[in-house]
């Protein structure tokens, strides 16, 4: 798995050509790159992208498009500004422009953007294998130990950092409850094995902790 801006770069390269690109891959992947070492990143940075693609990798027997998922993975958040709210969106047509630039066939471009859209709700139709897989990818960050849930939260806080704490705890909690409220946290058997008792856990701290701010203890 990439774990180097260089490999990040190898490994899309590899990924273009085996989906068929006919332009060089390497000034779309140096693009993207650039996209996501942006300075207003804090939780979605190069790292998130690599933790999406590990997940990828690890559910890839659940996709009926591995390829079609981890080009996905690659733009769901290539556009972010946390004082917008049409990233996903704006994510999507860059791939749709970017992978049609690249020479991929239309049919795996349109399948792209439709991927990176599901990434606004994270609830993809039952049967949608590929849908589930990258959303699974995507919130796999929510069943991760305490002190790693922990670490994203604090990032996230600090991407927002321009928003008024009541203003954010509000619509942090507006979050938190929609997750909790989907049917499902995760779609794919592997993912609700590994990340669902640790992730609805850790949503529902977080919660708790935002609508009762005044039950934390303060340190000495």
């Amino acid at each position: 798995m990439p774990t180097t801006e260089d490999d990040l770069l190898a490994a899309w390269t590899a990924l273009l050509h085996r989906c068929g690109a006919t332009a060089d891959p390497g000034p779309y992947g140096r693009e993207l790159l650039r996209r996501w070492s942006e300075p207003q990143r804090r939780y979605h940075t190069a790292e998130h992208l690599h933790a999406v693609l590990r997940h990828v990798d690890d559910l890839a027997g659940h996709a009926a498009d591995p390829d079609a998922v981890r080009l996905a993975a690659w733009f769901h958040d290539a556009v972010y500004r946390p004082d917008r709210t049409e990233n996903e969106e704006r994510s999507a047509a860059l791939a749709a422009r970017a992978l049609t630039g690249a020479g991929l066939p239309a049919a795996r471009v349109t399948e792209v953007e439709r991927l990176v859209l599901l990434t606004v709700a994270h609830d993809p139709a039952p049967g949608d294998r590929d849908g589930e897989v990258l959303c699974d990818a995507d919130l796999a960050v929510l069943g991760g130990s305490p002190e790693a849930y922990a670490a994203y939260a604090a990032a996230v806080r600090e991407e927002y950092g321009f928003v008024p704490e009541p203003d954010f705890t509000a619509g942090r909690a507006a979050v938190l409850r929609r997750l909790l409220a989907l049917p499902a946290l995760y779609r794919t058997r592997a993912a609700r094995e590994r990340f669902a008792d640790a992730a609805r856990a850790n949503l529902t701290a977080e919660l708790a902790r935002l609508e009762r701010p005044e039950q934390l203890e303060v340190p000495g």
